[in-house]
């Protein structure tokens, strides 16, 4: 399984890591980098809590109205398809992206896909004009998150400025606690249906039909089905030719695990970083990543297992 993307150019692209104290920290910091911003014409972007937007908004007066604010808990649901988005955003634009992710009340996975967010946006965004400040409050942000915040940082904002992360680590090197970790076997009903290049039409339905009797509403069907035949044609063509999918309930969801034996993975971010329009690689882990709740993904010496978590209910 060999899913590739094509090259990315570099650019002018700023990542920086700014922890805070309080409210009045915030904008002692936000407030002079969005009007520079806004003086040089760019596109600003603010993401942060309700409260922390009110005061920005306050304290920039009429250059609010020119500032996109956004509040974080709907910006920040899902890793993968938040990546998209700004991407999306940022692409062909002078963009300034000022963001706060929201990190209690996430689980320990939740976390580990944030904190890669933090990570990939490095990469993703390498060939983009635009400056990213991640601000972190110091007084409720978990200490295990912070410090990742200069390893997921190149830049980080300190007494004397901006300066260099000197523990920094660029994305295709980054192992979060969990990475390499053996995928857990399933326990109860498991359903397995090989495939092969003669099979895709088959597989399809199968994993429709046997999602639908657990309960999976019909526009999560149809996003699984994507991702599993995305997957499945890529292993097709760049792997083995042929594979293995699983399937079995576990709480209240649905894991779809597709295995191929046709060699280890060679793209060190598989699935995390945005193709480009012209390529005619790299879209199925991409796609499968933001329908998907969560991918996992293992190489075992030849063998490569993707697995896809998907809610059986919205």
């Amino acid at each position: 399984m060999r899913p590739g993307r094509a090259p990315r150019s570099g650019g002018p692209f700023e990542h920086v890591g700014v922890p805070y104290g309080s409210d009045e920290g915030f904008l002692d910091l936000a407030v002079p980098r969005v009007r520079h911003a806004l003086t040089e014409g760019r596109r600003v972007l603010v993401v942060t809590c309700r409260t922390k937007g009110a005061l920005l908004a306050e304290a920039l007066g009429d250059d609010s109205r020119r500032v996109d604010l956004r509040d974080r808990t709907a910006w920040y649901g899902h890793p993968q398809r938040t990546l998209a988005t700004v991407h999306e955003y940022a692409r062909g634009r002078r963009t300034l992206l000022i963001g706060e992710p929201p990190w209690t009340g996430r689980d320990e996975i939740g976390v580990r896909e944030w904190i890669r967010y933090e990570s990939v946006i490095n990469t993703a965004l390498a060939g983009l004009t635009a400056g990213v400040l991640c601000f972190y409050d110091v007084r409720a942000t978990p200490g295990h998150v912070l410090r990742h915040v200069a390893m997921t940082h190149p830049l980080m904002f300190g007494p004397g400025g901006v300066e260099p992360s000197q523990e920094y680590v660029h994305p295709d090197d980054l192992i979060l606690n969990g990475d390499t970790a053996p995928l857990p076997e399933p326990s109860g009903e498991v359903i397995g249906i090989p495939f092969d290049a003669r099979l895709l039409k088959e597989l399809r339905g199968a994993v429709a039909r046997q999602a639908g009797a657990w309960g999976m509403e019909d526009e999560l069907v149809t996003s699984l089905v994507l991702s599993v035949s995305e997957i499945a044609a890529n292993s097709i063509e760049h792997g083995a030719g042929h594979g293995l999918v699983r399937m079995w309930r576990t709480g209240g969801g649905l894991v779809c695990e597709i295995t191929d034996s046709g060699g280890p993975l060679e793209e060190p971010l598989p699935g995390y970083i945005p193709p480009e329009p012209e390529s005619q690689r790299g879209y199925g882990l991409w796609i499968s990543r933001q329908l998907c709740d969560l991918v996992e993904l293992r190489s075992e010496g030849e063998l490569v297992r993707v697995r896809l978590h998907m809610r059986l209910r919205s």
